[in-house]
């Protein structure tokens, strides 16, 4: 059946923000949320997959895709801002309760969303987006912390190559066992985004403000016992960013937390959108989500 996806863009807050939808929107809703250093691109694959039976959105974060970027100095580049934003953005749509999928960068969004309003989220899919210390991968996360500890100029320089095209490459096709199958369109439209004027200085700005989203999770596993809100990991377990116990961890307080891990890495839609898909649907229509 041929689904027909949506590209819009609202203005929230005075902010552009861009999103993709499709779907039926009496349909139950499932809301997308990016990872670093992507956009809802990374989606484009998925949102067809799933838009016969949910109401998809997808939005592009401010300083991402192809929402609004404004400068460092102009915007409060937090992962609470970022929140709100997405917060504002499904008010304005109209969208009260809903299962939300994340990776990377999309986890402490939801994570906000969920403490903030403990019933307003009816299922989680995690791919890769970490609740826990657990996963941190040391030789990835020690530069990004000692930064973060530290910001000078030798710790800057350390965690700027996370904008480099080679590092953007690498987070796309680390752990993959055949690369041919991830299309180079994917990073080299993330580094073109990257790329755009100031856009350095809102990356290493939200870079600083990561431990935020540390301090968070002994309120999220508290909202986890409290609710026993249905969640489904699948997990590329090859990535080197957020490994694999990253998945097993939510078994810590959701006991019945549904993991899966797969023979990939971080952006494990682009190797194995089928399984991934399958698995989603199969959760959703489990646990009504």
């Amino acid at each position: 059946m041929s689904v027909t996806v949506h590209h819009r863009t609202v203005t929230v807050d005075g902010l552009d923000v861009f999103y993709r939808e499709a779907g039926d929107p009496r349909a139950p809703t499932l809301v997308l949320l990016h990872g670093f250093p992507t956009s809802s691109h990374m989606f484009r694959n998925l949102v067809p997959k799933l838009a016969d039976a949910y109401h998809v959105i997808a939005p592009d974060m401010i300083g991402f895709g192809h929402s609004a970027a404004p400068g460092a100095d102009e915007f409060d580049y937090s992962f609470d801002s970022l929140t709100d934003v997405t917060v504002a953005l499904l008010e304005h749509l109209g969208v009260d309760r809903f299962a939300v999928y994340v990776q990377d960068y999309g986890a402490p969004v939801a994570w906000r969303i969920a403490t903030r309003t403990p019933n307003r989220i009816t299922a989680i899919v995690t791919q890769n987006g970490n609740g826990y210390t657990d996963g941190f991968v040391k030789t990835f996360w020690d530069g990004l912390f000692a930064y973060t500890d530290n910001p000078t100029p030798k710790t800057e320089t350390a965690v700027r190559a996370a904008l480099t095209p080679e590092m953007v490459r690498w987070q796309y096709v680390n752990g993959v066992a055949d690369q041919s199958l991830v299309s180079p369109d994917a990073w080299v439209l993330d580094q073109a985004l990257l790329g755009r004027p100031g856009n350095d200085a809102v990356q290493l700005t939200l870079f600083r403000d990561y431990p935020a989203n540390v301090a968070l999770y002994p309120r999220l596993h508290q909202y986890f016992r409290d609710t026993r809100v249905p969640l489904l990991a699948v997990w590329g377990a090859n990535d080197e960013i957020f490994g694999p116990d990253g998945a097993r961890a939510f078994r810590r307080d959701l006991p019945d937390a549904e993991i899966h891990l797969l023979d990939t890495g971080h952006f494990a839609l682009e190797t194995h959108l089928e399984e991934i898909s399958g698995h989603i649907r199969d959760f959703l229509a489990r646990v009504g989500g």
